[in-house]
């Protein structure tokens, strides 16, 4: 039985009756029914209707090779022929996770050689969050536990993610976070720097914070700093140039260990395999997902560097922890295809030379101006479009939220998946696009934009 038996109206009471959504008000869905998408090809999605999407979030920040890739599917297929699954525990391992494991120590930072698997971003953090704590126990000092994050940091939605992320939404409905996290100010030039003070200046007083929550808690009490390269689900918050450098100079002083959470920004998205050769960090660990295999398998990869990993094989012994699919061999097969596809298209340079530019030229030129806009800004392919009320005075819509709703809706409606998160309107389009795909996006953009102000008028 397939879904072409059903109606849309029959897929949508099915789904009412049974489908408890991620990150949705159920009863607001249940009343409007659930946009189906049914298929997808190259960087255009489908609906159950047959109306055409380009999809402008690549999925969910993952599908950087776009949809409809047989070769992802053969990868599989063959896979589960061969060897459908067998578990990474007994002493045991199969040989996908091992050669993926080669690769990916080929394409990252230098000090990052070992790999531990899972199935999303959000239990990768879970394990950087224990191996981290893990690591200064062994190391003698367990007094050492405390983790500093940010406000509107995005790490997952399981208790440590949470925890670990800076949503108060998130945190209230948690109601009880994993302890001995803090949160310090996120590096938002837009909205949080002083009057007059440049980028740079702002850059290292966002870091500062850090250095103030260490000297606060007490050096002996810190673990380590989390970070996303750049906020991804806040809103595509791009840190000042020198922002990293001086988190990195400072969790050095202080030996504090550096979490990057590249989740997002992995694999090709920045214009460099990963965000930390984009802004020059050596990381203690990094957690990755998504665009591993662009989606097309679940499958997360926390990539540990080598202080880390050499005290846990030279005095940890047992480390108790670890998935059912840790290392699933149909996913790290297509991981390993995914890999090689975006190598042999060189996609990554694509971005970092052509489609990442151009992107960043088309929003400042044709949308950075619109009356709705406060402010564009992207890195490679990853682009945010700040939604206000007035340019001059950078005041929002009321109530919060609203008006970039109205813009999202209206691109939807008019052939652009967008999403809004908060005032902000972000893209994560898959690397696929070409300049072409950008003007349509800009196009399509600037339209919801007129429609949407027409609509703001009326308030």
């Amino acid at each position: 039985m397939t879904y072409q038996n059903y109606s849309l109206k029959q897929l949508q009471q099915i789904d009412a009756a049974h489908h408890l959504h991620p990150f949705t008000d159920h009863k607001e869905l249940r009343e409007a029914g659930a946009r189906v998408i049914t298929r997808a090809n190259g960087p255009f999605i489908y609906d159950s209707e047959g109306t055409e999407l380009l999809d402008g979030m690549a999925g969910l920040w993952c599908v950087n090779i776009g949809y409809g890739r047989d070769e992802l599917a053969e990868a599989a297929y063959a896979q589960m022929k061969e060897l459908p699954y067998y578990n990474s525990f007994f002493k045991c391992s199969t040989p996908t996770p091992v050669l993926l494991s080669k690769k990916l120590a080929e394409i990252a930072p230098r000090n990052v050689n070992q790999v531990f698997y899972g199935s999303s971003g959000s239990e990768a953090n879970d394990t950087a969050l224990r191996l981290v704590r893990h690591y200064w126990v062994l190391e003698g000092k367990p007094e050492k536990n405390r983790v500093i994050s940010r406000k509107m940091a995005y790490h997952g939605s399981t208790i440590a993610g949470t925890s670990l992320g800076g949503m108060d939404a998130m945190h209230k409905q948690l109601n009880g976070a994993v302890p001995n996290i803090v949160h310090v100010m996120m590096p938002y030039a837009y909205e949080l720097a002083l009057p007059g003070e440049s980028d740079h200046d702002f850059g290292l007083r966002a870091a500062k914070s850090v250095e103030d929550a260490i000297l606060e808690a007490g050096v002996d009490k810190v673990a380590a700093f989390i970070g996303e390269p750049v906020m991804g689900a806040g809103g595509v918050k791009i840190p000042p140039a020198s922002y990293w450098l001086e988190v990195q100079r400072i969790c050095r002083k202080y030996d504090v260990l550096l979490m990057l959470d590249e989740v997002i920004t992995g694999y090709g998205r920045t214009g460099e395999w990963f965000a930390a050769q984009t802004f020059g960090i050596e990381a203690d660990t990094i957690t990755t997902a998504k665009a591993l295999t662009s989606g097309y398998q679940p499958l997360s990869a926390l990539l540990v560097g080598d202080r880390i990993a050499s005290t846990l094989v030279e005095k940890g012994g047992e480390f108790n922890h670890g998935y059912t699919y840790s290392g699933h061999p149909v996913a790290c097969a297509v991981a390993l295809k995914n890999l090689e596809i975006i190598e042999r298209e060189g996609l990554v340079d694509r971005v970092r030379n052509d489609t990442g530019p151009y992107f960043a030229s088309a929003l400042q030129e044709r949308i950075a101006g619109h009356d709705l806009v406060g402010e564009v800004r992207s890195i490679g392919l990853m682009g945010a479009i700040e939604i206000v009320k007035d340019k001059a005075t950078k005041e929002r819509f009321l109530p919060s939220g609203s008006a970039a709703v109205t813009v999202r809706d209206h691109a939807i409606a008019n052939g652009m998946m967008l999403r809004a998160t908060g005032d902000t309107m972000i893209l994560s389009p898959p690397l696929i696009w070409t300049r072409d795909t950008i003007d349509m996006a800009c196009e399509r953009i600037g339209k919801a934009l007129d429609l949407a102000q027409a609509d703001l008028r009326k308030r």
